[in-house]
């Protein structure tokens, strides 16, 4: 109760007007320079936070957590399967093979990576099959040379469901008539839609097919999906002495995600790190126009002070107002801020899509995702909000001393 009347005046000078319009028109710049810097660094984040979860629940949901290699090949991949699926950290095990080289059709060459799978145990790695746009994945069956192709490469190339195109490896056989790259005629059968690299540059086909076009340059492994992905690179280990005590093997090698593609993961945190340290300063150069507003407002009350002075409120009092008054000044925009940050958020990603169809800048083409993701937590909401109410509170201490120190009877003089 005794602290009420503090917060009455505090109210009052937040909603009231004041006669100088230059200290009207500084309290708006402040609160829209706070609006504007919180809203921006809400968005950033959370664009952020989109790429980061696109990456882990898209990208990672279609490329394997873990591989075992066997330069022998897996005669009996089923047995090992087993064997790897008895860890507690494993979901599934499937096969694959996977190469590289050239897809020609239509007169156009394109550089690409091609992955041998086993279509009826693929989804227990993957989720590439929820991906297809046309045609289905079981179509690839074995010698039946058919290939599954991303839209991307497809548009480039000009193929369709049904079109041959010719893949070319970068190696060549030996001939009566010399050196001839290796290549083989497929049956383009399915188009799918990631939304990332794999569309532009991934090929599938039956690992048999893989096999035998790749022959002795075959690079068989087994494609592992484990429970938490970011623990891939301590389960591997466990993994490879299971399966080497288990069939006496010593031609097995292991890579994880984070090795594979873990530096796009390391470079989204830590970019992610950056922009919220970068665009914190700019809160905070927009939370310390609080304090010329507030010095303003200070001069433009001196009056007010003074009579509170002689009514008997004590410098302590007086400075809690003006503390209480920057405070709520800087929770307004950072409501509002935190409101249109929010909104910008869960708009941001159809506002990309429809100006990069209108105006086809293809700004995200070469990202590993194709599109401009966000997602809003609530975690980094909190964090904004605390933070930058802290440096509104940090801002208003030197204003709010001077309004404690001013003396009522020189104040007075002028009135």
């Amino acid at each position: 109760m005794r602290s009420s009347w503090r917060l009455a005046i505090a109210l009052r000078y937040t909603r009231s007007s004041t006669s100088d319009k230059l200290v009207s028109f500084m309290s708006f710049v402040s609160v829209i320079g706070l609006v504007l810097g919180v809203a921006v660094l809400v968005l950033v984040l959370s664009v952020m936070n989109g790429f980061e979860e696109e990456l882990r629940l898209r990208v990672l949901a279609v490329l394997p957590h873990g591989v075992i290699y066997a330069s022998e090949g897996f005669d009996d991949w089923e047995t090992s399967a087993k064997v790897l699926e008895e860890d507690e950290d494993v979901v599934g095990v499937a096969p694959y093979i996977e190469g590289s080289g050239l897809v020609v059709a239509a007169g156009l060459v394109q550089g690409v990576s091609f992955t041998g799978i086993e279509p009826a145990v693929e989804h227990r790695v993957s989720i590439i099959d929820d991906f297809m746009l046309e045609g289905r994945l079981d179509s690839l069956q074995s010698r039946s040379f058919n290939v599954a192709i991303g839209r991307t490469l497809a548009d480039r190339l000009g193929t369709q469901v049904g079109d041959r195109l010719t893949l070319v490896l970068p190696s060549a056989q030996l001939t009566l008539a010399g050196p001839v790259p290796r290549s083989k005629r497929f049956l383009v059968s399915a188009i799918f839609a990631v939304g990332t690299d794999a569309d532009k540059s991934q090929i599938l086909m039956h690992r048999r097919d893989a096999e035998k076009f790749l022959g002795s340059q075959a690079d068989v492994g087994l494609r592992i999906k484990m429970k938490d992905l970011f623990n891939a690179a301590a389960v591997l280990p466990r993994l490879m002495s299971r399966l080497t005590s288990r069939s006496d093997r010593d031609d097995l090698y292991a890579a994880s995600w984070m090795r594979r593609y873990g530096n796009l993961y390391e470079a989204i945190l830590v970019q992610k790190t950056t922009m919220f340290l970068l665009l914190l300063l700019l809160v905070a150069v927009a939370a310390f126009n609080v304090v010329s507003n507030l010095v303003m407002t200070v001069n433009d009350k001196q009056g007010d002070i003074a009579v509170l002075r002689t009514l008997g409120a004590s410098p302590g009092a007086l400075m809690q107002i003006f503390v209480i008054h920057g405070a709520l000044v800087g929770a307004m925009g950072i409501a509002i801020g935190l409101l249109l940050g929010i909104t910008s958020s869960l708009l941001i990603s159809d506002i990309y899509q429809s100006v990069d169809q209108i105006w086809g800048l293809g700004v995200m083409d070469e990202y590993f995702v194709h599109y401009l993701p966000a997602a809003v937590q609530v975690g980094d909401v909190l964090l904004v909000a605390g933070v930058s109410l802290l440096i509104c509170l940090v801002a208003t201490i030197y204003p709010a001393r001077k309004a404690a120190s001013a003396h009522p009877v020189e104040a007075l003089q002028y009135e």
